[in-house]
């Protein structure tokens, strides 16, 4: 079913917000919705779950963050891996002994902190529990199918699952540190497993929505990395900048609240960065886009790079919370534009026999980015002033519009592969 166009200057109007109430009137929509939205909570659960249970158990944030990031050098290996497997034998088949495998390390690694294991059993448990299915980019693939002759709907469908993205993030460290100081420290992280397991179990049963296999995939013929499309690599690199810009911007804005006496105010600054985010993606979607999606990516970027300015100037200037607050809310806005088109950039450069995968190496680009953003930043908040910490995400917007602008001729989606993406399918089955 087609959604309605905007009119006149598209601006959003009541009949464009009806526009997500058609969105979801898709038998199934609303189920793969909610079923994948307790996954996507429980991997936003995971990073201050094991945090806060290393340094209550252990002692040692030291310990907390490394072993933090060799699960996200883990997780961005094998989620392309995951994606590749995905996209050649479908999603419940993938899916499903994905989410049963993940719980195993997770629960090890509970029991190696109740029992006092060396260190290096942490350090190879939640590596091994890094290989969480990508239900946000199996959700993204579903309305691509489902719309995949309505591109209106699919840049709606994309600009919701960045808000949703966004309310993760929000109420998923929220809900994590609830549980961790009120219950017991393990409580973050086995709700998260639970949540994780059955989210993706109960998404994986929604078999009516699931895209059907294409043929040349069903067949088993092999196909390349979707990383020799020349549009991808500039994506990647391009989210890897972007990502940077979110590691940067968390610790940096952490640090600062801190030096201003207010350490516990960073939960709530960083949640007005989201809810930025999030408010711009879904007011996003009801723009119609009238350029191709490579020049939308492009402004995007662009605006980014501009607005990240502000939290510079406000750290620079010793702004206080308030303010910078607000700054931080702006810079939120900005971001979400870019994440939207960038993912729909993905679907259209693609053949849908590599949709999974090819989004699975841009969130990766994403977790890489911001593993490096968060070290810099780190290093930056313990060597110089509270707000210079600010000129590093700006700087890697500043880089991440440089490689946009570089590849840009990358960007430009040829009418032959909006025709090759509808390829042939066939049904997957258990």
């Amino acid at each position: 079913m087609p959604l309605p166009s905007c009119p006149g200057a598209c601006l959003p109007s009541r009949a464009l917000l009806a526009s997500y109430r058609r969105l979801f009137a898709t038998p199934g929509a609303v189920a793969f919705t909610l079923t994948g939205l307790l996954g996507r909570l429980a991997l936003s659960m995971n990073g201050v779950s094991l945090v806060v249970l290393l340094a209550e158990r252990r002692g040692s944030y030291a310990l907390a963050g490394t072993v933090s990031a060799a699960g996200l050098i883990t997780g961005a290996i094998g989620m392309p891996l995951l994606g590749r497997l995905v996209d050649r034998h479908g999603q419940a088949r993938v899916a499903v002994p994905a989410a049963l495998y993940n719980a195993v390390p997770l629960v090890a690694l509970l029991l190696c902190v109740r029992l006092g294991a060396p260190d290096w059993t942490l350090y190879a448990c939640w590596a091994a529990a890094a290989a969480a299915p990508n239900l946000g980019g199996m959700a993204r693939s579903r309305w691509a199918h489902l719309y995949r002759d309505d591109p209106a709907a699919r840049h709606l469908a994309n600009s919701f699952e960045q808000a949703l993205d966004e309310l993760c993030f929000m109420a998923g460290p929220v809900l994590a540190m609830v549980l961790c100081t009120t219950v017991a420290p393990e409580a973050g992280l086995l709700t998260a497993g639970v949540l994780g397991t059955s989210g993706a179990l109960l998404f994986a049963a929604q078999r009516r929505t699931e895209p059907p296999l294409p043929a040349r995939a069903a067949a088993g013929r092999a196909h390349g990395s979707p990383l020799r499309v020349p549009g991808l690599r500039v994506l990647v690199l391009t989210f890897l900048a972007t990502g940077m810009v979110f590691g940067a911007t968390e610790i940096t804005t952490v640090a600062y609240a801190d030096a201003l006496g207010h350490k516990p105010a960073a939960g709530l600054l960083l949640g007005l960065v989201a809810a930025g985010s999030c408010v711009a993606g879904l007011l996003f979607g009801l723009l119609t886009p009238r350029r191709a999606p490579g020049v939308r990516f492009l402004l995007g970027v662009a605006a980014m790079a501009g607005v990240l300015l502000l939290p510079l100037a406000a750290g620079l200037g010793g702004a206080g919370l308030v303010p910078l607050g607000a700054v931080l809310f702006a810079a939120g806005t900005a971001t979400a534009p870019t994440m939207v088109t960038g993912m729909t950039l993905v679907q259209e450069l693609l053949p849908q026999r590599q949709f999974n995968e090819g989004m699975a190496v841009a969130v990766s680009g994403i977790v890489v980015g911001i593993s490096a953003g968060a070290a810099l930043a780190g290093a930056i908040a313990e060597h110089a002033a509270p707000g210079t910490g600010y000129a590093l995400p700006a700087g890697a917007a500043a880089l991440a519009l440089l490689v946009a602008l570089a590849g840009r001729r990358h960007l430009r989606v040829r009418p032959e592969r909006s025709a090759e993406n509808p390829e042939r399918v066939v049904s997957a089955s258990l």
